[in-house]
């Protein structure tokens, strides 16, 4: 292959990956974000979770996208293995999409589609004309992307050495899957590998028995970047990730063993080489669920056991809030208050999450710590809408206050996640910009962020146990706290004034500090309404 065959395939292909990414973007942006709720709340069983995992990776034009989703969601503890095991099967069904489209040879309608899309993008007086536009945007530049690609590879034609390669692919399917698994790990995108693949039939230069094991090679690259995605999570996501992989190699497998039965099959579909692939790639990823679904069960205890261990994860959603305990309002200030206690522990690991972030650079513990903002933002919701019901009914004016004192503790610790939050944001702007701390200003937030997470833990602690010496000791910790961000703040705008720190990096310093600082005032607060309710319910 010459210099400019490669540029051009690779140029081809770049257009493709942007435009197919484009494209899922502009959708997913016009669905806002129902994708994610969809994910969350209609995943019950796992053949509604294959119907959903489709219908999302349909639009966001992506099976990884999807997958790395639901091993972030698993992670949280918003999903269980098995309905993420249905997702993922959905998935590689709905990454089928873009093949089909790819069949249907629109190459000519590119470049009307850019400029119908380009005038959306740019002119669009509403967000959802813009997202639309880009749609269309991204729609041409898949197709404009497909077209170079199909050009830069006609010469192959005449070349016998690439002949002899693709023929070999095709006497030995085993080199197939590998050159297919090996090409989509490398572009990290099977549509984009399959593209490719479509490009080649289009020349001429590949049969259907030759592009079969490259496709089942393709399915099983895709996995990659959600196994990539998952290390350093929990067991559970790590194996949501594996029974992607797991799902693909087995299914492969059995194709493997029936090439000769499926290619008369595909070819009854359609006369045209490229639609039959494209029906290859549906037909292959539709009946690998339809086989494997019955036996998501043995799928789920296969990946068990190749990752043993606990499954340590946040639970998603309130436990012990029943709303059949209302009438009895003692009894339910009683199961609010644990509610909170789970609520407060879970704000205090995402503190612990984010200042982790800052100090290590660790992009996972950043995304970590906003899946649980996500638990600590529906349980604040929950609790709320609880104690209001709650301070409907007919209270002792004892019991009315300790309703009203909790909904206040539930803002608080809703707060110190909003600065927990904005701690894991600024980890990221450090991670993006490659910011340094001195050693001055990182034992400087060592220090500081002990007395915090000590303050947070009393507060807690105080709050289960309505321990008024806890919820003193936590007073006293907040005026430390105080002393030390003035203290700190002073030493650093002398330490920026000397040229001994990066400005940039020294507003990210004074923002982490201010929000410590902040934590402390919730922490304050949860234990002031301590003090002041501690006597018991009547």
């Amino acid at each position: 292959m010459t210099v400019d065959m490669w540029f051009s395939l690779l140029g081809g292909l770049g257009l493709f990956i942007y435009g197919m990414r484009l494209m899922g973007d502009g959708l997913q942006k016009s669905a806002g974000d129902s994708l994610r709720r969809l994910l969350e709340i209609l995943t019950t069983n796992p053949v509604m979770g294959v119907m959903v995992g489709t219908v999302v990776t349909a639009l966001v034009q992506s099976s990884s996208a999807t997958t790395v989703m639901v091993v972030g969601f698993v992670n949280a503890g918003l999903m269980t293995l098995r309905q993420a095991v249905g997702v993922i099967m959905g998935a590689n069904i709905g990454t089928t999409i873009t093949a089909q489209l790819i069949a249907f040879k629109l190459d000519e309608y590119a470049l009307p589609a850019i400029g119908l899309g380009a005038a959306l993008y740019l002119f669009g007086r509403t967000k959802r004309q813009r997202y639309i536009g880009q749609i269309f945007l991204g729609f041409g530049i898949l197709f404009l992307g497909m077209s170079v690609m199909k050009d830069a590879m006609r010469p192959l034609r005449e070349i016998e050495e690439f002949r002899q390669m693709l023929v070999s692919l095709g006497q030995n399917p085993l080199l197939g899957v590998l050159a297919g698994f090996a090409l989509t790990t490398v572009v990290q995108s099977s549509s984009a590998s399959i593209g490719i693949l479509l490009g080649l039939t289009a020349q001429g230069l590949v049969d259907l028995r030759t592009a079969l094991p490259i496709l089942f090679g393709d399915n099983i690259g895709t996995t990659t970047t959600a196994l990539l995605s998952s290390i350093g999570t929990t067991v559970a996501a790590r194996r949501a990730a594996l029974a992607h992989l797991t799902f693909n190699v087995i299914g492969s497998a059995v194709f493997l063993l029936i090439i000769p039965i499926l290619i008369p099959v595909v070819e009854f579909t359609s006369a045209d080489p490229l639609r039959q692939v494209a029906n290859a790639h549906t037909l292959f990823n539709v009946t690998n669920t339809i086989l494997q679904l019955p036996m998501i069960g043995l799928l789920v205890y296969i990946v068990k056991r190749l990752i043993p261990g606990e499954e340590a994860v946040v639970e998603h959603g309130p436990k012990f809030l029943d709303r059949r305990i209302l009438e009895s309002p003692s009894i339910a200030i009683g199961q609010v208050l644990r509610e909170l206690d789970r609520m407060g522990r879970v704000a205090r690991e995402m503190l612990a999450t984010s200042m982790q972030a800052v100090l290590t650079n660790d992009q996972k513990l950043v995304d970590s710590a906003r899946e649980m903002e996500v638990v600590i933002n529906d349980l604040e919701k929950e609790i709320t809408h609880y104690l209001v019901d709650l301070s409907k009914l007919s209270l002792t004016d004892n019991q009315a206050e300790r309703v009203n004192a909790l909904l206040n503790i539930v803002n608080d610790i809703e707060r110190v996640g909003d600065h927990a939050d904005n701690i894991s944001e600024l980890a990221e702007y450090k991670i993006d910009h490659q910011l340094t701390f001195s050693d001055t200003a990182v034992e400087d937030l060592k220090r500081i962020y002990a007395e915090v997470d000590s303050a947070v833990d009393k507060a807690v602690s105080a709050l289960r146990k309505g321990d008024p010496t806890e919820a003193s000791r936590v007073l006293e910790l907040e005026d430390i706290i105080d002393d030390l961000q003035r203290e700190m703040r002073a030493r650093h705008i002398c330490r920026l004034n000397e040229g001994k720190c990066h400005p940039t990096s020294g507003v990210v310093f004074l923002d982490i500090i201010s929000n410590l600082e902040r934590v402390g005032d919730h922490s304050r607060n949860v234990a002031q309404w301590i003090l002041d309710h501690t006597r018991p319910a009547e």
